[in-house]
């Protein structure tokens, strides 16, 4: 390693440090391997220190885990004196690589400002890296090397290059406002004094990323280099100039005004070279997607109200969207859909017509062709299809049929592409008829004559579409299909990943039987297990298809028949399970669902037992009694029955609830689903309330649905519909029969029905088993090292009780592959508590208030490490658990129970004095005047 002598095993072992970060992310051990890193730096040779610095780039998020800062740096620094210019280069890196954690160490500026002088090459381009490094992080380096900066580009003894290479450093002078006005009229007299390409490119590009970050300019860099792109001829300004406007207007679209759109169209309307007019397109698409859009079509006040075609930017989308070049006629219908979509005009409709047939010429266009390019374009058609649809309904039933008439002739590749917008459209819209599957069907006929990867993928895909057309029901000619053309051209992974697209649509008949099909095809137990309880999933769902209204005791056969699936399939799950892949959000679901299932089969067995009980003959004469005239309908009236079910319906709310709060991982369409699940369970608790319980205080305002939110998919729309249903019902009910009147028989026989009927309702609609349950996409989870901790976990830490205890709490966010993708933690929760296990001694009386500890942090993660202290008493003798529980905030401020949770065991023991003093009055002798004075100096 490090202590080798041969600089091979030395160069081996330090380049290997970042995966150990990775794999250890806590400051004891990044701060020793720092400093033994800083030990070969400053005594190893300059390949050496190159492969040091390396280290450090590569892990810049670790620096500020270094405890011992000063260390670290001493020993980087003492080779900044040495007479090698190309050490002193290295270290200036060094230094410039540790900026975030060194940004006010005056020494390491002072070498900065002294090596830019320097006459060696290497060490003045190492000095300008740290000096950009050191101004993007400390606001006096920047006002101080500001100066010295503007003198060495502006003097004549510079050379080009060095001054390319130093004004991109002004890009960082954005801490006040006064250096940043001095930074632009620095830019200004660069562009205007040195006319030449390439300080023009870089003085734009570094004027740009200026104003970007100090905002206050923008407005005045649009214009600038709007300016630059028509004024200027070479072809290399423009193009920098574009790329600066695609930037700003990524960042900043609301301070585009509508002059600033009206010139990029002009521009873009007389430019005759096709790739600046691609540019320029690019721009104005990005910029239709946003306010932009509206500031530009409102009309200013007192001019004259222009119709919508008399607009440059329609003009010249109308012009491109039927351009040779595909790249600009995306773009084209790209701005006409942005158009139709966000603004919503009467003399802007005409538009819609002129978006969908250019999205119908560039699909026939694009789904001819399998290049790269072509696929690109037509991703961005689709994605514009799906967006128009979304925002002008009455549009889908052309878009679907000019998709379904090319996929016959398109290429697999695109093919593909096409399936997916169908479903998409589909999953929003019921606009897949029954009479567009015979084209479906023949198409997947014909495809399954092939076994290639792109058919497979188009396999699937297909099927989707299949799916996603007839939730309802698969005929079995469909199904027969589908089997035979799996068996003939499928592999196993193939048939799985379809059998998952059924049991996601509700196809539960189809997915069982491609379950059953796949369970002698895998290799591991615990892919058997999971594929077996897969299978008896959808076995247990099937047997909800056949519920009818009216007809409860086949009703209460079918959830037992269901119930037993489930049971075994838990059991499979249970064994699918690995510690690396513990399967608790799948676990947790289904567990809900059988409960779910229970309660449901509960209720209906209740409201048939008091359906055929009718009330005692001195009913009447116990109301009268009682002053309740609910006594009079017997049975009911106790409300035990029914009180306890509506308090286990809330009760599987609840924990609905806390499953959705521990799903941080989850995506939106999973999430929903769990809270369709929450709301059928309130919903027939509202329902137990307000029929029964309480009829005369039930509120049906905060149960009803506003018409006007988005449906995402077919099941939610279903159960919405389910609900609406219900509460009417329930409502209607409430109205229509005062409390008194229940006593006649056939009200209450209307009431059980309707509760019955409301229970057959939701269990008719098949369930959905979203991505979540299959698949996981986003992976989060949170370390936490916790000190002082014990060298045995179940050895109590030793304290005396009248000391705090400063417990620390370190923890570290470990990503996956794709790391923000649904959410990002904006900071971490933190809450402490401690409870007594367990008393020593006497049994003193001491405040409530001493007996626990319960505190609560938050702190915001920087670069994934945070940490924080909390300060608890143990008064009382004896051994305390101590539990530290962490959840996480996401940027909207919701809160997700992620975990986890660490536990350590402390022990609290009598100070000595206190003992002392105890034992002396238990013997009968006061303790001594010199004894207290030794005992409280000692207690200092």
């Amino acid at each position: 390693g490090l202590r080798s002598g041969k600089l091979g095993e030395q160069c081996e072992a330090v380049v290997r440090f970042p995966r150990l970060f990775q794999k250890y992310p806590f400051p004891i051990l990044i701060n020793s391997a720092f400093l033994k890193l800083a030990d070969v730096f400053r005594v190893g040779n300059n390949f050496l220190r190159l492969c040091v610095l390396k280290v450090t780039q590569q892990s810049e998020k670790h620096l500020e885990k270094i405890l011992n800062v000063d260390e670290f740096v001493k020993r980087v620094f003492s080779v900044i004196h040495s007479n090698d210019p190309v050490a002193r280069a290295i270290t200036l890196r060094m230094l410039g690589s540790m900026a975030s954690i060194i940004p006010e160490r005056k020494n390491a500026h002072h070498s900065i400002r002294q090596s830019l002088d320097s006459h060696d090459n290497v060490e003045v381009e190492a000095a300008i890296f740290a000096a950009a490094n050191f101004s993007a992080q400390s606001k006096d380096f920047a006002a101080g090397i500001c100066n010295k900066i503007s003198e060495m580009i502006q003097g004549l003894a510079t050379p080009v290059d060095l001054k390319l290479k130093l004004i991109p450093i002004l890009q960082h002078m954005h801490h006040d406002a006064s250096l940043a006005s001095s930074s632009r009229q620095l830019l200004q007299q660069l562009v205007t004094s040195y006319p030449s390409t390439k300080m023009v490119i870089v003085t734009l590009h570094t004027f740009t990323l200026l104003a970007a970050s100090s905002l206050v300019d923008i407005p005045k860099q649009i214009q600038l280099l709007l300016q630059y792109l028509k004024n200027d001829p070479r072809k290399a300004v423009k193009r920098l100039a574009i790329q600066d406007l695609k930037l700003l207007a990524n960042k900043t679209p609301h301070t585009w005004s509508r002059d600033n759109i009206q010139a990029l169209c002009e521009s873009a309307l007389q430019t005759p070279y096709d790739s600046l007019k691609l540019g320029m397109l690019s721009v104005l698409s990005t910029l239709s997607g946003t306010i932009a859009i509206k500031q530009y079509f409102s009309s200013a006040p007192g001019t004259p109200s222009t119709t919508a075609r008399s607009f440059d930017l329609v003009k010249l989308a109308q012009e491109c969207c039927y351009h040779n070049n595909r790249g600009i006629a995306a773009h084209g219908v790209r701005i006409l859909t942005n158009i139709s979509a966000s603004c919503q005009e009467k003399d802007l409709l005409p538009l819609e017509q002129d978006a969908v047939f250019g999205l119908e010429a560039l699909l026939v266009l694009c789904s001819q062709d399998d290049s790269p390019g072509a696929q690109a374009t037509l991703k961005i058609t689709l994605t514009c299809m799906v967006k128009l649809v979304k925002s002008r309904p009455h549009l889908s039933q052309s878009v679907v049929e000019s998709l379904l008439t090319q996929l016959h002739s398109a290429q697999d590749a695109a093919r593909i592409l096409m399936c997916h917008c169908l479903a998409a459209i589909a999953m929003q819209l019921p606009v897949l008829a029954d009479g567009m599957l015979g084209d479906l069907m023949d198409l997947y006929k014909l495809i399954g004559q092939s076994a290639t990867d792109k058919k497979q993928e188009l396999l699937v895909s297909l099927a989707t579409v299949i799916f996603v057309s007839s939730q309802k029901a698969l005929s079995s000619e469909i199904k027969t299909v589908i089997k035979q053309q799996l068996e003939n051209a499928s592999n196993g992974w193939t048939a799985y990943r379809i059998a998952r697209q059924a049991s996601r649509m509700g196809n539960h008949d189809m997915a069982r039987e491609l379950y059953q099909s796949l369970l002698t095809q895998v290799a591991s137990e615990h892919f058997y297990f999971w594929l077996n309880s897969l299978k008896e999933f959808s076995h247990a769902e099937q047997c909800l298809t056949g519920l009818q209204e009216d007809n409860y005791s086949s009703a209460l056969s079918c959830i037992a028949e269901a119930l037993k699936s489930y049971h075994k399939g838990i059991a499979s799950l249970t064994a699918a399970s690995t510690p690396l892949n513990p399967l608790s959000f799948q676990c947790g679901f289904v567990k809900l669902r059988i409960d779910l299932l229970q309660a449901f089969s509960q209720l209906i067995c209740t409201c048939n037992s008091l359906k055929t009980s009718p009330p005692p003959a001195i009913a009447t004469t116990i109301a009268m009694t009682s002053g309740n005239d609910l006594q009079r309908c017997g049975r009911i009236s106790n409300q035990a029955c029914m009180k306890h079910s509506m308090e286990e319906f809330r009760n599987l709310a609840t924990r609905y609830g806390d499953l959705y709060q521990s799903s941080f991982d989850a995506d939106s369409a999973t999430l929903r689903n769990v809270e369709l699940q929450q709301q059928s369970c309130l919903l027939i608790s509202h329902a137990i309330e307000a029929l029964i319980l309480d009829p005369e205080s039930a509120s049906f305002q905060e149960y009803s649905s506003n018409g006007t939110a988005h449906v995402e998919s077919e099941y939610e729309r279903r159960m919405m519909s389910v609900f609406n249903h219900v509460l009417e019902e329930v409502e209607s009910l409430n109205r229509k029969y005062a409390p008194v009147s229940y006593l006649a028989s056939n009200i209450l026989k209307c009431i059980f029905s309707c509760l019955c009927n409301a229970v057959i309702a939701l269990l008719k609609v098949p369930l959905s088993f979203q991505r979540y349950f299959f698949q996981k996409l986003q992976s989060t989870s949170i370390k936490l090292a916790l000190s002082p901790s014990p060298r045995n976990p179940a050895e109590p830490i030793a304290v005396q009780n009248n000391q705090q205890l400063a417990l620390k709490v370190e923890g570290v966010v470990q990503h996956g592959s794709k790391p923000g993708l649904f959410r990002k933690i904006q900071s971490v929760c933190l809450n402490v508590s401690s409870v007594l296990q367990s008393k020593s001694g006497q049994d003193y009386k001491i405040p409530i208030d001493n007996m626990t500890n319960e505190m609560e942090q938050r702190v915001e993660p920087h670069n994934d490490y945070f940490s924080t202290q909390f300060l608890l008493n143990f008064v009382i003798l004896g051994t305390h658990n101590i539990t530290v529980e962490s959840s996480v905030i996401d940027s909207n401020g919701i809160v997700w129970k992620t975990g986890p949770k660490t536990t350590i065991f402390v022990k609290s023991l009598e100070d000595p004095y206190s003992q002392q003093v105890r034992l002396q009055q238990q013997q009968g002798q006061p303790p001594s005047q010199q004894q207290q004075q030794r005992t409280a100096y000692s207690r200092f």
